[in-house]
């Protein structure tokens, strides 16, 4: 399994970085809002260049895709802030409710940034393409969803996690697809797939409230439980599959979305 060694890896240097962070008497909420205005600058280089393709050329005014570049450093900085936050406040003892509320607010202003960033690259084209437009805000509205579902799944039962589009898997894709310079394959992967993720919560929760049990293992179900990889925890060879097919749809499938969808919407 390839997640648990990654995982163990980036969580050990995630806890001393935040040792060192705390020395410096950096606050959970600081690296917060830190990582949200370092989101303002990604959704500003997609606006821009959500486009463009390998940046041979690093001239910002040129046809390459510099500030994709940009994008996928800026994003680094931001997912590590994302991360730091709650390593600080759980090393440090500084973890409070008004901590865990504004940080998770803030991820639903980045989650939208991103994708506002990208429908207005659409929107600012010579020819806008309300197809695209349309589908980076179902990207956005699939995040929302997620998280939504199941902050009020859990006010009515113990828990709801279940799904595969969490946010680490999304923030991933964003990055992935960033350094690949491939936002259309990241646009029409996360208007559609995630959508799964919901309604798996909205199905859990149904299954709880009507007293039944899901199964918390899909390797304990039957046949058609078991090869439905997706349903797999992390850290198992299932999930690594389905991830790696996910990342290889984000780096190799290329294409322009009017130039293989045109513009549905607006026809």
């Amino acid at each position: 399994m390839l997640g648990k060694p990654i995982a163990i890896f980036f969580s050990t240097a995630r806890d001393a970085i935040a040792r060192g962070l705390l020395r410096l008497h950096v606050t959970p909420n600081k690296l917060t809002f830190a990582g949200m205005v370092l989101t303002l600058g990604v959704g500003a280089c997609y606006a821009i260049g959500a486009g463009q393709t390998f940046a041979w050329d690093l001239d910002p005014h040129a046809t390459s895709g510099s500030y994709l570049l940009l994008a996928a450093a800026l994003l680094i900085l931001a997912s590590a802030c994302d991360m730091l936050d709650g390593a600080v406040a759980r090393i440090g003892n500084l973890s409070t409710q008004f901590g865990a509320f504004l940080d998770s607010t803030l991820d639903r202003y980045s989650d939208f940034v991103i994708y506002a960033g990208i429908a207005l690259y659409y929107a600012s084209r010579e020819e806008p393409n309300v197809t695209a437009i349309a589908l980076s805000m179902m990207g956005f509205f699939n995040g929302f969803m997620i998280s939504y579902s199941r902050a009020r799944a859990e006010d009515i039962i113990e828990k709801c996690s279940v799904g595969y589009w969490q946010r680490g898997e999304r923030s991933a894709a964003v990055l992935i697809a960033t350094f690949a310079h491939n936002i259309p394959a990241l646009v029409v992967q996360q208007a559609i797939l995630p959508l799964f993720t919901v309604i798996r919560r909205m199905a859990h929760t149904h299954l709880v409230l009507s007293g039944k049990t899901p199964i918390a293992d899909v390797r304990e179900g039957g046949f058609w439980m078991k090869i439905r990889l997706w349903r797999y925890p992390r850290m198992s060879w299932a999930y690594d599959v389905v991830t790696g097919a996910n990342i290889l749809w984000l780096i190799f499938v290329r294409f322009e979305i009017p130039d293989v969808l045109g513009d549905l919407l607006r026809g």
